[in-house]
């Protein structure tokens, strides 16, 4: 099946674009969500009227996440977390932590921008991959710490 996308789909193709798939994957995920519609004359026709204003949308949204990029640079994060003696974490920092992280700082990232993959589970400072647009992706730097234990009381 041919379809024409209307948005920019990883490792697919990019808006305006016409792309053959799987019929099932056509008919049953990419039409439904309006993702894309399928590459009949008439639709062929309205894409090669539009490729002018896809490609300054394009533009537009690079410029936008390049700007953003340069805010993320100096980003730091922190964490507490419980962490055992060789530095292990009772638990893991996962990429909705630091999407949680960068919305209290006033940063709106979709948590499946971060590019966090496995979980972080050791105590230490890492450098993790925020991807903005196909061709921008930022680095932010998150700290994660042991917290601090509070006297038992008895």
């Amino acid at each position: 099946m041919e379809v024409i996308l209307l948005h920019d789909v990883d490792k697919l193709g990019t808006r305006g674009q016409i792309v053959s798939v799987a019929d099932g994957y056509g008919r049953n995920c990419l039409l439904p969500k309006k993702i894309a519609v399928k590459a009949t004359p008439r639709n062929r026709k309205w894409v090669e009227q539009q490729r002018v204003s896809f490609l300054k949308l394009a533009v537009r949204e690079k410029a936008e996440a390049e700007e953003l990029a340069k805010l993320l640079a100096d980003v730091t994060l922190m964490f507490s977390r419980k962490a055992g003696e060789q530095a292990q974490l009772f638990g893991s920092v996962t990429a909705i932590d630091v999407a949680e992280g960068l919305a209290a700082q006033g940063f709106q990232i979709d948590k499946r921008k971060i590019q966090l993959d496995p979980p972080l589970k050791l105590l230490g400072e890492y450098d993790v991959a925020v991807r903005l647009h196909r061709d921008v992706t930022a680095t932010i730097k998150v700290k994660v710490e042991a917290e601090a234990e509070t006297p038992a009381t008895q």
